[in-house]
């Protein structure tokens, strides 16, 4: 199993990022794939979820409204879309999926909110 994270960069406030996370290893599209966060000094924090076919996604209150996960099973991919970006997003951005009981983390690819 391998997830591979892109797309973080260094934005300014107000600012968009789309963030890929790629599978491979397993059948991606039989399983849930979720996108966490992780600060300097803070603890890891779920950001959004997806289900395998995509029907049904679930954000964190932080990030309600400004962030939109979506599945591309046909690209084994599942993209998170942030807009109106905030420092306080300022973290390492990870992909997970739970396999046969296993947890698989990606690298993470890190955003940066700053002016």
């Amino acid at each position: 199993v391998q997830l591979v994270e892109s797309g973080g960069a260094l934005v300014q406030p107000g600012g968009s990022l789309r963030l890929s996370c790629a599978g491979s290893g397993f059948a991606f599209s039989m399983y849930g794939i979720n996108w966490f966060r992780q600060a300097p000094g803070k603890e890891r924090e779920l950001v959004a979820i997806i289900s395998n076919t995509g029907g049904y996604t679930g954000y964190a209150e932080s990030v309600k409204g400004r962030f939109t996960i979506s599945r591309d099973n046909a690209k084994n991919t599942v993209n998170l879309q942030m807009n109106d970006l905030d420092p306080d997003d300022t973290a390492l951005y990870l992909c997970n999926v739970m396999v046969r009981s296993a947890n698989y983390w990606g690298q993470g690819t890190q955003v940066t909110v700053s002016s």
